[in-house]
């Protein structure tokens, strides 16, 4: 099997783009979807600071890798969420990841311990406050990395969601028909009010395979585990399903998620009306002053309930 592009041995087989490259042309390939991604979707410019939510797995840590090398200012957070040596793992990796390759560029690491700032670990505030682990940990996710974004004054937040999280996404927005999370499920999402940040995702062309071959190849170390507390999460479920359609047709992924994104993108005003339909619901939480469509956001409610003795 040789390189589509440069004819010599191919390490990688992509069926959904009918193309196997090697080593140095797949790096450029998955350069030049990101690049694709972040200007179609007008994500950033080479002026504005990104704060990437890293986590020590394959998407993130590529996704940081990939911005800085394609010369965009960089930072990233890290939120170690106190799953034993999960965490201990995971934060070891985005450290080792962000001192020999990110530092010499000049990006800087921001770190939040939910230990010490939230006062337990995720385990002990889902029981705490009787929610889903998964529930509890998004919550204090979502607020943490858009306080940071905020506070430390960046332009646009980005995460690394691939092709095959958003089009599983999509199937349970879909199955469920959630009208109003698939109105917000595209790859850029405005910053709508004040106290949100502008939220984007430039690896949604890619594959989870594609990045872990990425990282392999470039010799990116990343925890390969799944979150323990992600078991059983219907999520995985949905991957699973879709999975077992892209190996029967290649390309079913792309075709049901890029479509959905054409479709959205034909409603001339979907970024105007989202801004609108933000605007007439959110204001500030009386708690901490981000938007919420309550008196007190679900973080600021969740430490209340924490904190509360009656909660245990």
């Amino acid at each position: 099997m040789n390189c589509t592009k440069c004819k010599t041995k191919a390490v990688i087989k992509l069926p959904r783009h009918h193309a196997a490259f090697c080593k140095g042309c797949f790096t450029g390939f998955v350069h030049d979807q990101v690049a694709k991604a972040i200007t179609s979707q007008k994500m950033f410019g080479k002026d504005d600071r990104i704060l990437v939510a890293v986590s020590g797995g394959k998407d993130s840590l590529a996704l940081w890798d990939i911005l800085l090398k394609l010369g965009y200012k960089a930072d990233a957070l890290y939120v170690n969420l106190g799953i034993g040596t999960y965490s201990e793992r995971s934060q070891e990796k985005v450290r080792r990841f962000a001192e020999a390759a990110a530092a010499p560029l000049g990006a800087t690491l921001h770190r939040h311990t939910v230990e010490q700032e939230e006062g337990a670990g995720i385990r002990e505030l889902a029981q705490l406050v009787h929610r889903p682990t998964c529930s509890t940990c998004g919550t204090i996710k979502r607020y943490q990395f858009n306080r940071a974004a905020i506070e430390h004054e960046y332009d646009v937040m980005a995460t690394g969601h691939n092709l095959d999280d958003e089009a599983a996404r999509l199937l349970g927005n879909v199955l469920h028909w959630q009208e109003e999370y698939l109105d917000k499920q595209g790859p850029n999402l405005p910053a709508s009010v004040e106290g949100f940040a502008k939220k984007v995702k430039p690896l949604y062309r890619l594959a989870e395979r594609e990045l872990a071959a990425y990282c392999i190849l470039n010799g990116i170390d990343y925890i390969v585990d799944e979150c323990p507390m992600a078991q059983g999460a219907r999520t995985l479920l949905y991957k699973e399903v879709l999975n077992r359609l892209e190996t029967e047709s290649p390309g079913t992924k792309q075709t049901f998620y890029w479509g959905f994104l054409d479709k959205q993108s034909r409603k001339a005003s979907a970024s105007t009306t989202m801004t609108e339909k933000d605007q007439a619901v959110l204001h500030p939480c009386a708690t901490c002053g981000q938007p919420t469509t309550a008196e007190v956001c679900s973080y600021c409610k969740l430490m209340a309930r924490a904190k509360t003795p009656s909660a245990s």
